[in-house]
């Protein structure tokens, strides 16, 4: 809860305090180590975010583990708005974050993030055929 408040208000320092010195990050296939790789992290999302919001939709607790599955719904630096599903799975050591692992799908941000006709036919086409046979 305190983590997210801190994201959503964009509290950099905040935000690193959260972590244990020697933590990881893992999000599109990428690992980012220790509190730098938590900093270049929130550097990647704030050079592509204005605001960002995050609603709830399942949350476990077992022990020092933590997963949630939740909403994210941010509006982009050139005012468009985009809506995601993510998972997260924390692990926990002496009340920091040792581990985060985020997942979601990179398709919910490029119709959003990509110019020009030619591009967006492509990922139409790509996310039409990833569920081809589903729908």
């Amino acid at each position: 809860m305190h983590l997210d408040n801190s994201l959503e208000s964009l509290n950099i320092e905040e935000i690193v305090s959260f972590f244990s010195e020697d933590c990881e990050i893992i999000l599109l296939d990428i690992k980012l180590e220790g509190k730098a790789g938590v900093r270049k992290w929130l550097k990647w999302m704030l050079t592509r975010l204005k605001e960002i919001r995050f609603e709830p939709v399942i949350i476990m607790v077992e022990n020092n583990f933590f997963f949630e599955e939740f909403i994210v719904k941010a509006i982009l630096l050139d005012g468009s708005e985009v809506e995601s599903k993510w998972a997260e799975v924390l692990i926990y050591e002496n009340y920091k974050i040792k581990s985060l692992r985020l997942y979601f799908d990179r398709l919910d941000f490029a119709n959003s993030i990509i110019k020009g006709p030619i591009s967006k036919m492509i990922i139409k086409k790509i996310i039409k055929e990833s569920t081809k046979g589903l729908v």
